[in-house]
């Protein structure tokens, strides 16, 4: 074969290889009915916390947080500023939110560091407890064996999540923070959690 076939084959193989890396793992369909009937528990610091050193990160704890929920959503990311800190994001729903029969009257999305969801005329639950109900999660593995286990849960699953909600710095001036409510909304409504403990729920 000649230099150019060469090439197409390296390309082509190559992007296959991207795709089998980055794709997010497929979602799993579940029956009608509230699988996550509690919303998440917070306890948030009353003095300032010591910094957590997380590679060239700074994370200053802000509270305790622990969530079972169902995965709405997941996406990973890359090349954004914030990806070597988190490079995955979750869409988790709890309460009505975590229930196949509302959920599917939802369009859900995810981008830029957000969690979206559209309805055709009606929503299948008011909208404020669906803000109450719903969140997306800036995920920080606390180690390899953390990051491994998030890489392997699919939509459909509901699961536990535990760590600190946290703030980070790095030593350009960039800097982070997590929500601290369930009932905010847009730019600055996320949860940026180091994650400690996961696990799927059977």
């Amino acid at each position: 074969m000649n230099s150019r076939v060469w090439l197409i084959l390296a390309i082509c193989i190559a992007g296959g290889l991207w795709h089998l890396h980055t794709r997010e793992p497929s979602p799993i369909d579940r029956e009608p009915g509230v699988l996550a009937p509690e919303p998440p528990v917070q306890r948030n610091f009353s003095d300032r916390q010591a910094p957590i050193v997380h590679g060239e990160f700074e994370l200053t704890p802000l509270a305790e947080f622990s969530v079972q929920g169902r995965l709405l959503s997941r996406l990973s990311y890359r090349s954004d500023a914030g990806a070597a800190l988190s490079p995955l994001d979750f869409a988790l729903g709890w309460g009505r939110m975590s229930d196949t029969t509302v959920i599917d009257q939802l369009g859900i999305q995810q981008g830029t560091r957000f969690f979206t969801y559209r309805w055709e005329r009606e929503p299948p639950i008011p909208q404020q407890e669906i803000v109450r109900s719903a969140t997306n999660v800036h995920l920080i593995p606390a180690d390899a064996t953390i990051s491994a286990a998030l890489a392997r849960i699919r939509a459909g699953e509901v699961i536990h999540l535990e760590g600190l909600l946290v703030e980070a710095h790095r030593a350009n001036g960039w800097h982070w923070r997590s929500s601290l409510s369930r009932e905010d909304s847009g730019a600055g409504a996320c949860e940026l959690l180091l994650v400690q403990d996961v696990y799927v729920l059977r």
